[in-house]
C-alpha cells in the first residue's frame, strides 16, 4: 500500500489535503486522466474511487460518480466562501478530499464527487497486485 507522511506532501498537496484548499480546476493531475485504476488516499493509501466511476464532468477537477466504499469518506456540511456544500474528506487520515454534488450521472445515482487531484495518487490497474490491491481487481470490467 502506497502511504505518505504529511512531511512529504508538495505545496499544494498541504494546501488542498491539511488546510481544505482546492487546486485550480483543469491544472491539476487527474481532471482529464481516464486510465485503468484506483486513486487512494495521498497519506494512508486507502482506496477511495475506481477508475469505472470516473466521469467527465467538464469541472476541471477529477468527479466520481461514487465512492468505492461509502464508509471511507466522510460528508460535512461546508459553509466556507458564502456558499452551503457538502464537504467530502478521507475517513482513515481525515484529508480534504474535495465536495460531493447532487448534479452527477442520473443513471450511476446522481452524485458528483469533485475531488482535488493534490489529495489522491492514481494506482494503474496493472499495478494493483504488485502494490497491494489485489482484492480490488474485481471491480474492473
Amino acid at each position: 500500500m502506497l502511504k505518505k507522511n504529511k512531511s512529504e506532501l508538495n505545496e499544494m498537496e498541504y494546501l488542498v489535503t491539511q488546510q481544505n484548499g482546492t487546486e485550480p480546476p483543469f491544472q491539476n493531475e487527474y481532471w482529464n486522466h481516464y486510465e485503468k485504476g484506483i486513486y487512494v488516499d495521498k497519506i494512508s493509501g486507502k482506496p477511495l474511487f475506481t477508475s469505472e466511476e470516473k466521469f467527465e464532468s467538464n469541472c476541471g477537477w477529477p468527479s466520481f460518480s461514487k465512492a468505492l466504499d461509502d464508509e471511507e469518506v466522510i460528508e460535512l456540511v461546508d459553509k466556507t466562501h458564502g456558499m452551503i456544500r457538502t464537504e467530502v474528506r478521507s475517513e482513515d487520515s481525515d484529508i480534504h478530499l474535495g465536495h460531493v454534488f447532487n448534479d452527477g450521472p442520473k443513471e450511476a445515482g446522481g452524485l458528483r464527487y469533485c475531488i482535488n487531484s493534490a489529495a489522491v495518487q492514481f494506482i494503474p490497474y496493472e499495478k494493483l497486485e504488485e502494490l497491494g490491491y489485489a482484492d480490488l481487481v474485481h471491480h474492473f470490467k
